[in-house]
Formats: C-alpha cells, structure tokens, sequence
C-alpha cells in the first residue's frame, strides 16, 4: 500500500510558476513509476507527465511539453511537478500517481495506475 498527498498548488496569474509536489509513504517508493494527471470541470482526466523509477526517462503530454518538468527524489520520497509559463487552459485539480511495475515504461492510460493523490487545485487566472 502507497499513501500519496499532494500539495503546491494555487492560485497563479497566467505566466507564472507552481511547484506541485506528493509525498509517498508506505512501501518503497523507489519501485514506482510515477505520473501527474488532471483534470478539469467537466472534463476527464488527463495525462500531464510520466517519470521511471529511477528517473532516467520522462514522458509529457503534447499540451505542457516544454512548460512542465517532473521530477523525482527518491530519498525523500517524492515526485514534483515544476510548471512554467501557465495558462488558463492548465486550470484543473493535479493528482500523482503510483504504479508499481516490474518492467518501466511509460504509461498514460490513468486505469494502469495502482495508487491516487486526493489532488490539489491549480487555478490559473487570465
């Protein structure tokens, strides 16, 4: 079992920056695969970013590829989400995710993932 909390996000004028980050607990947090997804009022959730156990490969939705950097410290058992240049369209509660998974490769399909955030909101004002 794998606890994951969220935390970071906010309100931001469109143009600026946010750090979101989740903390894990419970079992070792360095055997999983790690992702943010979001979702938006209305909307379905959607994949933002994708990092390896060992953080040697990331993987980011066409829509925030170059505003977004994900990011894990696997001694503190924690992944973060740094996004840049924020738009209004980014609007939307932020969960990470944890998948635990004997061969690591990216995935983007949210069912694939094992564990949930409960989500913090990130509010981007025009």
């Amino acid at each position: 079992q794998v606890q994951l909390v969220e935390s970071g996000g906010g309100l931001v004028q469109a143009g600026g920056s946010l750090r979101l980050s989740c903390a894990a607990s419970g079992r070792t947090f360095s055997g999983y695969a790690m992702a943010w997804f979001r979702q938006a009022p209305g909307k379905g959730r959607e994949f933002v970013a994708y990092i390896s156990k060992s953080a040697d490969s990331t993987y980011y939705a066409e829509s925030v590829k170059g505003r977004f950097t994900i990011s894990r410290d696997n001694a503190k058992n924690t992944v973060y989400l740094q996004m840049d240049s924020l738009k209004p369209e980014d609007t939307a509660v932020y969960y990470c995710a944890a998948r635990s998974a004997l061969v690591d490769t990216k995935v983007v399909v949210s069912s694939r993932y094992d564990y949930w955030g409960q989500g913090t909101q990130v509010t981007v004002s025009s």
